[in-house]
């Protein structure tokens, strides 16, 4: 993806102010900043969830695969399927564990018969690393899972549709830190399939799982660099500020 002079207003505050990053194929990349600085701003520009927020508005350019994902004529419900999301509080569906993971197939035909659903629905899970946790209810309620297992389902929800890219909005802030080790796991597994674009607050956290870390600030994508670069020889004072704790 590759995103050029993005700027967003809410009403007449300017949020963003005129944001260029590339999004490479298969990088894990983890957007930090205070509080307010914008980063969950941006990656909801990544998939148009912008658009669901009144007074909300959008300049510049997104790209993905070279397509602009704000043309007119563009279908969003596709634009989703290519680049889910995964947010902060697990979201699963009042549903089974089984429908959690069918509804989108289903919506989308990507499955014409009971046994192809049923692949899916197993190769997802097993993708999550959730597979043998639940293999043998998948009838019950996914509202049943405990926090670290939900936002595993809601992965594997996200992913039965065949994304190109995966965006995760604080995906571990609501989890303790067993379920978050868990799924740091599970990004850097799923790296090798798909492109992660990930918003975090916990700078450790994008140490850890980060190929390159972005670093914003009021509004401002300060820079991007790769992650070991950020945190240890970042070429923005802000940044450095940032990282060693002086604000935030």
């Amino acid at each position: 993806m590759r995103a050029r002079g993005v700027k967003v207003h809410y009403g007449e505050t300017e949020a963003l102010h005129g944001i260029d990053v590339d999004i490479f194929e298969n990088e894990v990349v983890a957007f930090i900043g205070p509080s307010g600085c914008g980063k969950s701003t941006f990656l909801r520009c990544l998939n148009r969830m912008n658009d669901t927020i009144p007074g909300c508005r959008v300049e510049g350019e997104v790209t993905l695969e070279g397509q602009d994902i704000y043309a007119p004529n563009l279908d969003v419900l596709l634009l989703r399927a290519q680049v889910g999301i995964v947010f902060q509080k697990p979201n699963p569906f009042p549903k089974s564990i089984y429908e959690n993971i069918a509804y989108g197939p289903r919506l989308h035909g990507l499955a014409r018969r009971k046994a192809e659903l049923d692949d899916i629905v197993e190769s997802s899970l097993r993708k999550a690393g959730l597979w043998e946790e639940v293999k043998d209810r998948l009838d019950q309620p996914g509202t049943g899972l405990s926090g670290g297992q939900q936002q595993r389902l809601c992965i594997a929800r996200t992913i039965a549709i065949s994304p190109e890219v995966i965006l995760m909005d604080e995906p571990c802030s609501a989890l303790d830190p067993i379920a978050t080790a868990k799924i740091e796991q599970l990004i850097d597994e799923l790296s090798d399939s798909y492109t992660i674009v990930m918003v975090t607050h916990n700078m450790q956290q994008a140490a850890r799982v980060a190929d390159r870390t972005a670093f914003f600030h009021m509004g401002d994508l300060v820079e991007v660099d790769k992650t070991d670069r950020i945190f240890t020889n970042p070429s923005n004072q802000r940044t450095h500020d940032y990282i060693t704790g002086r604000f935030g």
